[in-house]
C-alpha cells in the first residue's frame, strides 16, 4: 500500500533539458502535464516554458536537476522569485547530495528511460507521489508595499495638489491593506512613511507566503502595490513528504479498536483507541506515525481483523505462543500511561512482539555500515524476509550503465564563457527594437497559445465528465450485483422456509405405512440422522436442526469413529444411538462408559422424510432394554475378569514368600 499522499489537486509539470544548455543558446526542454491520469507531452524553448508556467500555475514544476533550468545560483533564485505564487519548484532527485533519476524511479516503482521525455515524465510522476525536495529561496515572511503609483514632479501650486492627492491615495490603499490583512488573521509589522497630504509609502512585514495573503501586486492610477518574498541566505531543500519511521504496531481489535506504536528501539511513541472508527481511519492513524515493520496481536491465531491490517502494510505478523495473561500484560505496560484495557492490550502487543525480535534488531544494527537507514534495512529483512546481507548489496550498488551525475552544483564560469555572456547581453539589447517588430507576431502566438490552453482546459473537464461517467457506470454494475445478491438470498430464505415447513410436516405425517400403528399415531418417536460417525458430519446435524440430550440419533454409517468424535457425540446426550455397521473398539468403549445405549438401526423401523426421520416408540425402547441387558451382562464379565486378575495376583504374591 502506498503511504504518500497525492499531489494531483493541480497539474504537475515534468521537465528535462531536450537539446542545448541553459548556458548556451536556445536550449529546448522536454515538458510533460501530468493531471494524475492523462498525460500530455511537448517540447518547448525556455521562454514557452517559462509562459506556460505563468499562464498554466501548476502545482509542482519537478526537474531532476534544479541547474538545468538556470545557468547559477543567482539565475536559480531569479527562476524562483518569477514561479506563480501557488507553484513549487522540486527536485525529485534529493537534496544538496541528490540521486540519480533512475535509482529513485526504480524505488517508487515508476517507469524510467534515458529519453528526455520520459526522465520528465519520470520527474513529474515521482512529484505527483510526494517524491524529492521542494527548492527553496524564500522564507515565508512576505514583504507588501503600497506606495506612489507615479512620481510627483516639481514644484508648483498644482504640483502641490497633484502631491497631496497621490499621497492621500496611497494612504487610502494602505489602510485598506492593513484591514484586509487584520482580517485574514495574519501577524504583520507596519512602517509607514509619511508625506505631505498621506504616506509616500507603507511596508507591511507580513509572517505568511504569498499565497496566504488576500492582497495581490497590482498598479492602478496613482498607486502600485508589490509584493516580494523575504529571500534566504542561500537554497534550502524542504521533503515534500514528512519522513516516517518504521514501527510496530500493536492492534486489539473488537468493538472498540486499540493501536500503540512502539519504535525500534522499544519506546511507546503513541497509542490510541476508539469506538465509532473504521478501518480506514486505523488505516490513516497509523500512516501518520511510521512505517509498520510489524504488525502484532496480543492473541494466537491472529485475529482476522489484524491479519488484514497486516496484509494492508505488507508488514510481518506477530502472535504469542499463547493468549498473553492479563497480570502479564499488566506487568509488561506498567511504565508506559493508557487510558482504557484495549490501549494496555495493544501497547502489550507491539511490546511483546519487540521482545521477540530486540536480538534480531541488534544483530542487524551491528552489520550494517554508517549512512544506511537501518529502519528500511530492518523492513526488508524482517517483512520481506531478506538477509542482511542481501539488502545491503542491493542498498550500495550502483546501477549497470548508470552515467547519471550526482552533484548539482553550479560551475564557475570560465573568463571565455563570461565574455560570451557580457556579449549577449550586448546582443540582447541591441536586438530589443526587434522584438518590438516582431510584437504582432507575438501577440498571434500568445492568441494561439490562449486558445491551447482553452483547449486543454476543455479536454480536462471532458476528461473529467468520462471519469465520472465511469465512476457511474461501476456503480451501477455494484448496485447489479448487490442485487443479485439480494435476489439469491430471497431465494435461500424461500428454501429454507420451505424446509421447516417439511419439518413442520414431520410431526403431521401420516404413519399409515407403518402396518401395526393405529390410526391415532400414538407411540411415535422423532430420529435426528447423522449420515457418518465422524466430527464434521455431527456438526452438521447439529447446524441443520439441533441435537439436544435426550434425542433418538441414527448414525447411517457407524464404522471408523475415533476417541474425540465419540466423545463429541456423547457430550450430547443422547437416548439412544441406532447404527449402521459395527463401532470401533474405543468408540464403543466411550460411549459405554457415558452409559448411551447403542443398538443396531435394523431392530427399529424407521421412516425417514427428508433429513430427519421417525421410529416407533416400542422399537426404540426394545433397543434401549437388549442394551441395558448386555450392558449388565459386561459389567458382570469385567467383574469377574477382575477377581480372577486379583486372585492371580494374590497366589503369585504368595508362591514368591
Amino acid at each position: 500500500m502506498s503511504t504518500r499522499t497525492s499531489a494531483l489537486d493541480a497539474v504537475v509539470f515534468g521537465v528535462d533539458i531536450q537539446s542545448g544548455d541553459v548556458r548556451g543558446d536556445s536550449p529546448s526542454y522536454a515538458l510533460v502535464v501530468y493531471d494524475g491520469e492523462e498525460l500530455e507531452r511537448d517540447v518547448v524553448t525556455y521562454r514557452k516554458l517559462r509562459r506556460l508556467i505563468e499562464d498554466a500555475e501548476p502545482a509542482i514544476v519537478a526537474t531532476d536537476n534544479m541547474y538545468e533550468l538556470a545557468a547559477d545560483k543567482d539565475e536559480l533564485i531569479r527562476f524562483l522569485g518569477s514561479l506563480p505564487s501557488g507553484t513549487k519548484l522540486v527536485q525529485v532527485t534529493g537534496a544538496e547530495q541528490p540521486e540519480p533519476l533512475s535509482r529513485v524511479a526504480k524505488r517508487h516503482g515508476v517507469p524510467y528511460g534515458k529519453d528526455p521525455m520520459k526522465e520528465a515524465e519520470a520527474a513529474a510522476r515521482l512529484a505527483a507521489h510526494n517524491v524529492g525536495h521542494e527548492v527553496s529561496a524564500f522564507t515565508d515572511t512576505t514583504t507588501v508595499k503600497v506606495s506612489r503609483g507615479r512620481s510627483t514632479g516639481k514644484g508648483g501650486w498644482s504640483a502641490d495638489r497633484f502631491t497631496r492627492r497621490i499621497h492621500g491615495a496611497v494612504k487610502r490603499r494602505a489602510r485598506e491593506v492593513e484591514s484586509e490583512l487584520e482580517a485574514a488573521n495574519l501577524a504583520f509589522e507596519t512602517e509607514v512613511r509619511e508625506a505631505y497630504g498621506g504616506f509616500a509609502n507603507a511596508v507591511f512585514t507580513v509572517e505568511a507566503p504569498p499565497t496566504e495573503i488576500p492582497v495581490s501586486r497590482n498598479r492602478a492610477g496613482d498607486v502600485r502595490v508589490e509584493i516580494e518574498r523575504e529571500r534566504r541566505d542561500g537554497i534550502e531543500f524542504r521533503p515534500l513528504a514528512k519522513r516516517r519511521d518504521h514501527v510496530i504496531v500493536g492492534i486489539d481489535p473488537g468493538t472498540t479498536t486499540a493501536v500503540a506504536i512502539v519504535s525500534l528501539e522499544g519506546e511507546v511513541l503513541d497509542v490510541w483507541s476508539s469506538r465509532m472508527s473504521d478501518a480506514a481511519d486505523v488505516i490513516e492513524w497509523i500512516v501518520e506515525r511510521g512505517r509498520p515493520v510489524i504488525v502484532a496481536a496480543d492473541v494466537t491465531p491472529m485475529p482476522e481483523t489484524v491479519e488484514k491490517f497486516r496484509r494492508s502494510f505488507d508488514a510481518a505478523g506477530f502472535t504469542p505462543a499463547s493468549d498473553i495473561p492479563i497480570d502479564e500484560k499488566q506487568h509488561r505496560t506498567r511504565e508506559h500511561p493508557y487510558d482504557d484495557d484495549h490501549q494496555r492490550d495493544a501497547m502489550a502487543a507491539a511490546l511483546y512482539a519487540y521482545d521477540a525480535h530486540e536480538d534480531q534488531f541488534e544483530r542487524i544494527a551491528r552489520k550494517l555500515p554508517p549512512g544506511l537507514d537501518r529502519g528500511e534495512v530492518t523492513a526488508r529483512v524482517v517483512a520481506g524476509e531478506e538477509s542482511v546481507e542481501a539488502v545491503l548489496r542491493d542498498l550500495t550498488e550502483d546501477e549497470e550503465g548508470e552515467e547519471e551525475s550526482t552533484e548539482h552544483q553550479p560551475r564557475e564560469l570560465t573568463p571565455e564563457e563570461k565574455q560570451i555572456k557580457d556579449l549577449k547581453r550586448q546582443v540582447d539589447r541591441l536586438q530589443s527594437h526587434v522584438e518590438k517588430l516582431e510584437g504582432r507576431l507575438e501577440e498571434r502566438d500568445e492568441t494561439i497559445e490562449d486558445l491551447e490552453a482553452e483547449l486543454a482546459v476543455s479536454r480536462r473537464e471532458e476528461r473529467r465528465q468520462v471519469r465520472k461517467e465511469r465512476e457511474v457506470t461501476r456503480l451501477e454494475r455494484k448496485t447489479d450485483r448487490l442485487e443479485g445478491e439480494r435476489d439469491e438470498a430471497r431465494e435461500e430464505v424461500a428454501e429454507l422456509e420451505r424446509k421447516v415447513e417439511r419439518m413442520k410436516a414431520l410431526w403431521k405425517l401420516d404413519h399409515s405405512n407403518f402396518s401395526d400403528v393405529s390410526a391415532k399415531k400414538e407411540g411415535l418417536v422423532p430420529v435426528k440422522v447423522v449420515e457418518k460417525f465422524t466430527r464434521g458430519a455431527i456438526r452438521e446435524a447439529d447446524e441443520q436442526y439441533g441435537i439436544a440430550p435426550g434425542d433418538v440419533v441414527y448414525l447411517r454409517d457407524a464404522s471408523g469413529a475415533g476417541k474425540s468424535t465419540a466423545e463429541l457425540l456423547a457430550d450430547f446426550d443422547p437416548r439412544v444411538i441406532l447404527k449402521e455397521g459395527g463401532l470401533s473398539g474405543i468408540a464403543d468403549e466411550i460411549l459405554f462408559d457415558a452409559e448411551i445405549p447403542v443398538g443396531p438401526a435394523d431392530d427399529v423401523a424407521m421412516q425417514e422424510v427428508d433429513e430427519l426421520a421417525v421410529a416407533r416408540e416400542a422399537d426404540v425402547e426394545a433397543v434401549i432394554d437388549d442394551w441395558h441387558e448386555r450392558a449388565r451382562a459386561r459389567e458382570r464379565d469385567k467383574k469377574a475378569a477382575m477377581v480372577d486378575r486379583l486372585i492371580s495376583e494374590h497366589r503369585a504374591g504368595n508362591n514368591e514368600a
